[in-house]
């Protein structure tokens, strides 16, 4: 059976509910049991407790899909498709034809203001994770429990990757942790230095508290491995003072220790049965019967489908929402946009038929492909179409740590050999039935292409470009950056988002971001 411990959330009572958001980072929990009374009904209780907290990136609340956590639309406002339209929408590969209240602002890269609803859901959801994170540490500081250190590494894990997301989108708040959980005075403001290095230490602090292997969709070494080499990886975008050279033994371990290898076939990472996929690190769960949510990959897969051009089961799916679509910034780099001859796997990931090449207009659903990437079929057996998706989003995957080493070894990052870098990029290439590359190939121009064609639409592009100085001005171009049709430059204020005005409203220690 898939995952089951991860969703027993749903069936354990729970000890810790917390309202929180942005206006009360010290909202005092509502105790239905202490945790010492519920481990005496269920001594299994802090897995459900601790599956109800990763399940935080996932779910828009505990009653299904309808229901929320935090006091905004259940169906807008998840974790991970906060994720999605922030660091996919708002780059150069995938646009969004709804329109609504603020989602063109992200489809085209401009007007951003700290009245977009969509900033507001990202940022209301770190600041839920964060002091249910708090709040739980706190309480495990009480008990006795066999597995005490790892438990706390893991709620550690969980908080730290909230505020990465924090200091990668907004790049400044307030930071909330046990030592000041409850305090009734407004939490000060820190800037992206200090959360860096906080964020840092607690990484460095938790690998030493994870086991090498955990359960399904639970954080282990190589998770925290993975997150903090990532941060190193983008020192240079978040405080001005770059750290590859620390990022490549990290990256080394994940590869060579973490006991994680390449799925044979790509298509199979990304269906409804890759729980079984030996290429994922950390996967964020979703269950079309158990955990339903209009985030996670459900808005990914239906977001991509549409009955006019589209036959729904095909994909596994019941629905389609008829609002995602590629542009060529993305399917172009396979073959120069011929997909059809390309040999390459990935290319025939995009859906063509009564699909025009060119996005002359992003809201008419025939102008881009729809990236039909994810899907909600299985890859190893037969299944039915649902409404909701039973397809993992994998946050981390080894092909993305493969990259990541062939772009500290071209910046030239102490430990890294170029002729490793090469096999690692061919590895994933082969993969895909595409061609080899020689090493003068491999340039970081070629690496930020190969990212795309391997890593879009999983959450990693905006912070790629910002990473390789092309997000902001005309260096690089991209259909509607700029609300222009072929692009235009925006300014370096868009490598952060505004801060949300509701978060302003609500703590006068708080300062908006510059440009907004």
């Amino acid at each position: 059976m898939k995952k089951l411990t991860s969703i027993l959330f749903l069936v354990v009572p729970l000890a810790l509910m917390i309202q929180g958001c942005t206006k009360d980072l010290d909202t005092e929990p509502e105790v239905e049991l202490t945790l010492d009374e519920l481990l005496e009904q269920d001594p299994d209780a802090v897995s459900g407790i601790l599956s109800r907290l990763y399940a935080s990136f996932a779910l828009s609340g505990p009653d299904g899909p309808g229901s929320s956590d935090i006091d905004d639309d259940a169906g807008e406002s998840p974790f991970l498709r906060g994720i999605v339209n922030l660091q996919d929408f708002t780059a150069d590969a995938m646009k969004n034809r709804w329109g609504d209240d603020g989602l063109d602002q992200l489809t085209t890269t401009s007007d951003w203001d700290e009245n977009n609803k969509f900033f507001r859901y990202l940022y209301n959801r770190i600041y839920y994770t964060i002091p249910q994170s708090n709040n739980l540490l706190l309480v495990l500081s009480a008990v006795d429990l066999e597995n005490k250190g790892q438990i706390e590494g893991e709620v550690r894990f969980i908080r730290a990757l909230a505020y990465y997301y924090l200091i990668d989108c907004f790049g400044k708040g307030v930071l909330a942790t046990e030592e000041n959980y409850g305090t009734s005075d407004p939490l000060p403001e820190v800037d992206r230095q200090e959360l860096f290095t906080y964020v840092e230490n607690e990484l460095l602090a938790v690998i030493e508290l994870l086991p090498e292997t955990n359960e399904y969709g639970r954080a282990n070494k190589s998770v925290a491995q993975m997150l903090l080499a990532k941060l190193y990886m983008n020192a240079g975008v978040y405080t001005g003072t770059t750290m590859f050279d620390e990022a490549v033994p990290l990256v080394n371990q994940v590869i060579n220790e973490g006991g994680y290898s390449l799925d044979e076939d790509f298509v199979s990472i990304f269906s409804g049965d890759n729980f079984m996929s030996n290429e994922i690190i950390f996967p964020l769960i979703a269950d079309a019967d158990i955990s339903q949510s209009y985030g996670n990959t459900t808005y990914i897969v239906n977001g991509n489908l549409g009955t006019e051009t589209m036959t729904l089961s095909d994909f596994g799916a019941e629905e389609g929402w008829s609002g995602h679509r590629a542009t060529k910034a993305w399917y172009g780099l396979f073959n120069d946009g011929d997909l059809e001859n390309s040999t390459d796997d990935r290319a025939a990931l995009f859906w063509t038929e009564g699909h025009n090449y060119e996005m002359t207009d992003y809201r008419a659903w025939t102008d881009g492909y729809p990236a039909v990437k994810f899907r909600n079929t299985f890859f190893f057996s037969d299944s039915n179409p649902t409404s909701f998706s039973s397809t993992d989003f994998p946050l981390f995957r080894l092909a993305d740590a493969y990259l990541m080493y062939a772009e500290l070894a071209v910046r030239g990052a102490s430990g890294t050999e170029m002729a490793t870098a090469l096999g690692y990029v061919n590895d994933v290439r082969n993969r895909s039935n595409a061609s080899s590359i020689s090493q003068s190939a491999l340039t970081l121009d070629f690496i930020l292409d190969e990212r795309a064609r391997e890593l879009n639409l999983e959450g990693h592009r905006r912070s790629d470009l910002i990473r390789f100085g092309k997000f902001t001005g005309n260096s690089y171009l991209w259909p509607w950056k700029g609300n222009t049709l072929n692009g235009t430059s925006i300014p370096d204020t868009y490598r952060l988002f505004p801060i949300p005005l509701t978060a302003l409203e609500a703590n006068e220690n708080l300062t908006q971001n510059p440009g907004f």
